[in-house]
């Protein structure tokens, strides 16, 4: 089933040049191969900037009066990028795509409050592989000020105060999509492929072995680095980074490099059966050509396929057992880090007891703030994946 997808990203002022010629096709030529300028006619807008995004963003904050204060490193607007998959789109048709995307305008002006007068673009665009809505908008909270009376303020940070927010967003996104009749899944947050040991068995099977193969994605878990918390505490990074943080690392690092060890092995099983395949293309050619020499060729494939079934089932046997005990190995692994984020729930609270500091939330926020990092190791992933995305899209 196809996915409900809405992605998020940051913008500073400085930020808003580049994406406004690439949101609204305004370059002559673009580092981005999957656009077709043949086909950008079929691109839309849902609503047009009257300006630049710059001066837009201006033209708006005066006209509403809203509050707030707006620095050089100040996040003014954010994007959000949302479609789904090729295949979703080329089954529902045209009308229904139209439909989507205006669907999910909806869903933005709503969300949190936000109002249709905060949307400075919606550019959809269908010349590039997947057709997908750019949407620009500010991120605005309503609040009230020192004396109790009701503003909008352009507050980026607490727009997106809650922890889990990018998680609330896919939430509310899903289920407001499929209230509209749009049969999806919700969107799955960090893109990581996850096999199974079913999916692990089937690299055993010569005929799927290569295209297993190819899904398979090599990485190296992300583990936070106790060095960030360098403005919490200082002159005792050194005994954590030595008692928790290094020993788990090292665990992990182990890990992974069985895991690549493993690939690395079921990838010389794949040549392996290669080299069988075309000898097996090479005898039949010279069996055509040569009849009297069939008897013989059948004499070699029954050994041949004898040794060869032997070697197979010895494989077989061999990867079960390295299957196994890489199952669970992986399940520690997990443990490992699920273990490791606890302690550094407890690290937190310990340092905000023992220093008399503000509440977890509050010191977690200002943490992120100040870094531009989030502490929420998913979120982080996929902010930086997000930043990637944007990257290669510009």
């Amino acid at each position: 089933m196809s996915y409900a997808i809405i992605r998020n990203t940051k913008y500073k002022r400085e930020n808003l040049k580049g994406i406004f010629r690439h949101n609204e096709r305004r370059n002559k030529n673009y580092s981005n191969k999957n656009i077709n300028k043949e086909k950008s006619y079929l691109n839309y807008s849902l609503k047009e900037p009257q300006f630049s995004y710059e001066k837009e963003f201006d033209r708006i904050r005066k006209k509403y009066d809203l509050k707030g204060q707006v620095k050089t490193v100040s996040n003014i607007a954010c994007e959000y990028i949302i479609t789904s998959d090729k295949e979703f789109f080329e089954s529902i048709g045209s009308e229904e795509t139209k439909r989507y995307f205006e669907t999910a305008y909806k869903f933005v002006c709503q969300y949190k409050d936000l109002g249709e007068q905060y949307i400075l673009s919606a550019n959809v665009h269908m010349d590039e592989e997947t057709p997908h809505l750019h949407l620009m908008f500010i991120p605005v909270v309503h609040t009230k000020d020192k004396n109790g009376n009701e503003i909008d303020k352009i507050a980026c940070s607490e727009f997106w105060k809650a922890k889990d927010s990018y998680r609330q967003l896919q939430d509310a996104f899903y289920e407001f999509m499929v209230s509209n009749h749009f049969d999806l899944t919700r969107g799955n947050e960090n893109g990581r492929v996850h096999l199974s040991v079913e999916d692990y068995k089937k690299v055993t099977n010569f005929e799927k072995s290569k295209a297993v193969l190819q899904d398979i994605k090599l990485e190296l878990p992300e583990t936070p680095d106790i060095k960030d918390f360098g403005k919490l505490m200082r002159n005792r990074d050194e005994k954590i980074q030595e008692l928790i943080i290094s020993p788990k690392d090292k665990q992990i690092q182990e890990l992974y490099e069985q895991n690549s060890l493993l690939y690395l092995t079921l990838q010389s099983q794949v040549k392996t059966v290669e080299r069988a395949s075309k000898y097996e293309k090479e005898r039949k050619s010279i069996m055509a050509e040569n009849k009297d020499l069939k008897s013989q060729f059948e004499s070699i494939e029954t050994n041949y396929s004898l040794k060869l079934n032997k070697e197979i089932e010895k494989l077989e046997q061999k990867y079960e057992s390295e299957i196994y005990q890489l199952e669970n190995e992986n399940r520690f692994l997990k443990k490992v880090i699920s273990t490791l984020e606890k302690t550094i729930d407890k690290f937190i609270h310990w340092i905000c007891k023992k220093f008399s500091m503000p509440s977890e939330d509050e010191v977690i926020r200002e943490f992120e703030i100040e870094n531009d990092t989030y502490l929420d190791p998913e979120m982080q992933i996929e902010y930086e994946e997000n930043m990637y995305d944007i990257e290669l899209d510009a």
